[in-house]
C-alpha cells in the first residue's frame, strides 16, 4: 500500500486567509458601526460592539430612503426587461442569419463593447435634453438599456450557437415559423444564460452613479447611490447613519447575488470553453 505524500502550501494558505480578512473586516466594521450610537462611535473601539441600536437605520428611513429604493427599483427592473428583451431578439438573428445586415449588427455590437460608458456622456447628456427627459427615470433607463446591450448579446449568441441545428431543422420541417422557433426553442434552452445576463445587469444598473448624477436634478429622481452620495454630505457627523444607508441599500444585491451566483458563473462560462 502505497501512502501519498501531502505537500502544504503554507503562503498559499496564508495569502487566501489575508485575502478572506481583506473582505471581512470591512463588511463587519461597517455593519457594526451601522448599529453604534452616534455619541459612542468616536469613544469606543471601532471594531468592538457597543450597545446596538437601530436609531442611524431609522435616521435613513426618515430621509426618503424608501422613495430612492423604489425610484432604484424602477429604473432597474425597466432597464433589465428592455435589455434582455432586445438582446435575445438581436442574438437570435445574428446567430440565425447570415445577411450582410446581421454581420455588420455583430461587429457593431462588438464595437461598443470596447467604448467605455464615460466617453459617450456628452453625447448622451445633449441626446436627452433633445428629448425632454432631463430629470426623469427614463434618462436613466434608456442609456442604461443602450449600455447593457453589447455585453449581453456577446453572451446570448455564444449560448445559442451551443443549440444544435437539427433541432431548428426539425422545428421548420414542422412547419414552424422564425417566432415560434425562438419562443419553443430558443428561450427555454436560453433561460440560463437569460439568467446570467439579468443578474449581471442588475447589478451594474443598481450600483450606476454616473447616469443619476448627469442626468437627475431634483431630489425626487434620486436613485440610491446617489442618495448615499447626499447621505454622506447630510450626516457628515453621524458616521453611524451614513454606513447604515450603506448596508440597506447592499442589501438588495446580496440577495441577488446568493439567488443568482450559480446561474451567473454558468451562463458567462456557457459558450466558451469550446
Amino acid at each position: 500500500m502505497t501512502s501519498r505524500l501531502t505537500t502544504r502550501n503554507i503562503p498559499a494558505a496564508v495569502g487566501g486567509w489575508l485575502w478572506l480578512a481583506a473582505i471581512i473586516v470591512p463588511i463587519y466594521y461597517m455593519v457594526i458601526t451601522s448599529t453604534k450610537p452616534r455619541s459612542d462611535y468616536y469613544s469606543t473601539n471601532p471594531l468592538v460592539p457597543s450597545a446596538p441600536t437601530f436609531a442611524p437605520y431609522a435616521a435613513v428611513l426618515e430621509n426618503d430612503f424608501v422613495r430612492y429604493f423604489t425610484n432604484s427599483l424602477v429604473v432597474v427592473v425597466c432597464t433589465v426587461a428592455g435589455i434582455v428583451f432586445l438582446s435575445l431578439l438581436a442574438s437570435y438573428v445574428i446567430v440565425r442569419s447570415r445577411s450582410a445586415v446581421a454581420v455588420l449588427s455583430n461587429r457593431l455590437f462588438l464595437l461598443g463593447i470596447a467604448i467605455p460608458i464615460q466617453a459617450t456622456i456628452i453625447p448622451i447628456y445633449l441626446i436627452i435634453i433633445q428629448l425632454g427627459l432631463y430629470d426623469t427615470l427614463a434618462a436613466l433607463v434608456l442609456p442604461g438599456i443602450a449600455s447593457g446591450i453589447p455585453i449581453t448579446v456577446l453572451i446570448l449568441t455564444n449560448f445559442m450557437r451551443d443549440v444544435p441545428n437539427e433541432l431548428y431543422e426539425s422545428m421548420t420541417l414542422d412547419g414552424a415559423g422564425h417566432w415560434k422557433i425562438f419562443r419553443s426553442l430558443v428561450l427555454p434552452l436560453s433561460m440560463p444564460a437569460v439568467t446570467t445576463v439579468a443578474v449581471y445587469n442588475a447589478l451594474n444598473s443598481w450600483n450606476n452613479f454616473l447616469f443619476p448624477l448627469i442626468l437627475t436634478q431634483s431630489a425626487d429622481r434620486r436613485t440610491l447611490p446617489l442618495s448615499l452620495w447626499t447621505y454622506q454630505g447630510e450626516f457628515q457627523a453621524d458616521i453611524p447613519a451614513v454606513l447604515a444607508a450603506v448596508v440597506l441599500s447592499a442589501v438588495p444585491i446580496l440577495v441577488l447575488y446568493v439567488f443568482g451566483r450559480r446561474q451567473l458563473v454558468a451562463g458567462l462560462t456557457a459558450g466558451f470553453g469550446k
